[in-house]
């Protein structure tokens, strides 16, 4: 049985706990091998099984819920959809130490997109544009109930707010934190989503999404799914595009002042949360966060 743990303790993961774990719940990938996928995100980490499987492991207990969500709804998305997404084939069970829920995946080629790979491609932002369509336009017989659960509700902008103003004094001296004060103050005062919530993806930025051979392929990482405010799926304009490319995604997408105001927030508060945590021990991460906070600021 696994040990009681504090949210903030994250249990220790390697090839061996992970081996342990298919052999004795999925018996009949025993034989596959195994490979650390890295960098793999912050929330899980993740090994290739064979040359068909990935294996999805919680880091942390902000993370555990995702498995579930993702078993139930990517199926039932796929179709909608016209990127690859993940396709769950299996739920692993906490065992050998390991507290929580795990998944088992369909393996996706590609790599993780860049920006020098995609940032100038109008082509990509609209077929970026045209996935979030779908997606918002994804509407299950039961959304009602649906809207009403938690775990499917996408929080305002609004509850950042105090993490926010204390990452932006967290980088005085480093950023331009008057223009990052005007520009969260213009997020929060700008009008809400006044139309019926949509499905968003909830975490939609480049690492979030694959290329094969040069072409968008798949997008992944759909823990953050829910309905609300599209407004947060914004990010992918700050995090992947430039200028030009980000004009078009936003022409393609139809997206208004408000709700881009909004999703220029969302970036802030998403990059400011990202540096402020990792990118002192991550250049890869600072690299990343200085390129979208600069872009959001930009608009």
């Amino acid at each position: 049985m696994a040990t009681a743990r504090t949210a903030d303790t994250r249990p220790a993961i390697d090839a061996a706990l992970v081996r342990r774990l298919v052999d004795t719940q999925f018996p009949q990938w025993a034989e596959l091998p195994l490979e650390l996928l890295h960098p793999a995100g912050s929330d899980h980490v993740i090994y290739r099984l064979g040359e068909e499987l990935s294996v999805r492991l919680p880091r942390h207990a902000g993370a555990i819920g995702q498995a579930r969500k993702e078993s139930e709804w990517l199926p039932r998305l796929a179709a909608h959809l016209p990127l690859a997404i993940p396709a769950p084939v299996g739920m692993g069970e906490p065992g050998f130490d390991y507290p929580w829920r795990w998944a088992v995946s369909r393996w996706l080629d590609g790599e993780v997109a860049t920006v020098e790979a995609l940032a100038d491609s109008s082509g990509a932002a609209v077929e970026l544009a045209g996935f979030l369509t779908a997606l918002q336009r994804f509407a299950p017989e039961e959304i009602a109930a649906v809207e009403a659960r938690e775990d499917l509700t996408i929080r305002p902008l609004a509850d950042r707010d105090r993490a926010t103003r204390a990452a932006i004094a967290k980088v005085d001296g480093l950023f331009d934190t008057a223009a990052m004060t005007e520009l969260w103050n213009a997020a929060l005062s700008a009008p809400g989503w006044d139309r019926p919530p949509v499905w968003v993806h909830g975490d939609f930025h480049t690492g979030n999404l694959l290329i094969d051979n040069g072409r968008l392929s798949a997008v992944i990482d759909f823990g953050g799914l829910g309905i609300g405010d599209p407004a947060c799926d914004l990010t992918i304009a700050f995090t992947l595009m430039s200028a030009g490319s980000r004009a078009a995604f936003r022409a393609a997408l139809g997206v208004d002042d408000a709700t881009w105001i909004r999703g220029r927030g969302w970036a802030l508060a998403t990059g400011l949360n990202a540096y402020t945590s990792y990118a002192a021990v991550n250049p890869r991460v600072a690299t990343q966060t200085i390129r979208q906070i600069t872009a959001a600021l930009i608009g």
